[in-house]
């Protein structure tokens, strides 16, 4: 260990990590996204990097959302050493399979709070394109406006609850995830088919950071699933944030198989794996 060193980093070592990020923009965009909202200064949360010989080499972003990257078992062990017992400040473990499953399992060893998740999804194929779709695009997707909030927030709730298996609105909660609705649309990252005040189709650019968007939140009204209205729909997402993006991401669950196949039917292609620990 005598090479290595661990410790939370600190604003000045904002260029520093930028670097570090800018080696993986696709993998990294979550933490490099966070970084460009509200530098290292104001991100409330701890970044924790593990450096070999003085390069930083992994990087846990220790937050609601708790991920590694560029971890190898020596920096995993260090990361789990210092989060460990702090499990009350994250709801999920999220990022590159390998890393975060020996991560999950290096936290239950230091914490049985860590041992009960509510679910568990190993495997989550990371796609990405970089040229437009190759099939047509529908043009009924629109950027959302103020205007749509309501339904769009609507369909946002509906999507969240459906794939994380919780309703984002309580005591607590519901403000905020109020006002991350409000950012998606008011910096022009929701995207959706809105008829007659109905949200049908709808994706979010979740996070964005230099040359890379990555989508979440896709959802398509589940009366209306099974016509082939999301590829093309989906297509024409690709095509609106290539305006601002060269490079769509998202991940996507492997049991998931409409979603896939609605994905390779726009040209996307697996570039890694994620996993995901809900809590």
């Amino acid at each position: 260990m005598g090479g290595t060193r661990l410790r939370a980093l600190a604003p000045s070592d904002e260029g520093l990590l930028r670097h570090f990020l800018a080696r993986d923009p696709v993998e990294r965009v979550f933490i490099a996204a966070r970084v460009d909202a509200l530098g290292l200064r104001r991100m409330g949360c701890r970044v924790w990097g593990w450096f070999e010989y003085g390069e930083l080499m992994a990087v846990c972003h220790q937050g609601a959302n708790l991920m590694s990257v560029g971890a190898d078992d020596a920096a995993l062990a260090g990361f789990a050493g210092v989060v460990g017992r702090t499990r009350r400040t994250s709801t999920s473990l999220v990022g590159e399979s390998m890393q975060t499953m020996e991560l999950f399992r290096l936290l239950v060893e230091a914490d049985e709070s860590w041992a009960d998740p509510r679910d568990i999804r190993p495997s989550q194929p990371m796609l990405a394109i970089s040229t437009d779709p190759g099939i047509e695009g529908d043009e009924r997707v629109r950027p959302v406006t103020m205007a749509d909030f309501a339904p769009y927030f609507e369909a946002s709730v509906a999507m969240y609850t459906e794939e994380v298996g919780v309703s984002p609105l309580g005591l607590d909660a519901t403000q905020g995830y109020m006002q991350h609705v409000r950012t998606l649309i008011e910096t022009g990252r929701a995207f959706a088919i809105i008829e007659e005040g109905r949200v049908i189709f709808k994706a979010d650019l979740g996070a964005t950071a230099g040359p890379v968007a990555q989508v979440q939140g896709v959802w398509v009204d589940p009366k209306l699933r099974g016509r082939g209205l999301a590829a093309p729909a989906m297509a024409q997402v690709v095509r609106l944030a290539r305006r601002r993006f060269r490079t769509i991401s998202l991940y996507v669950n492997d049991f998931n198989l409409p979603a896939r196949a609605t994905y390779a039917r726009c040209g996307f292609e697996q570039v890694g794996e994620f996993a995901t620990v809900l809590y």
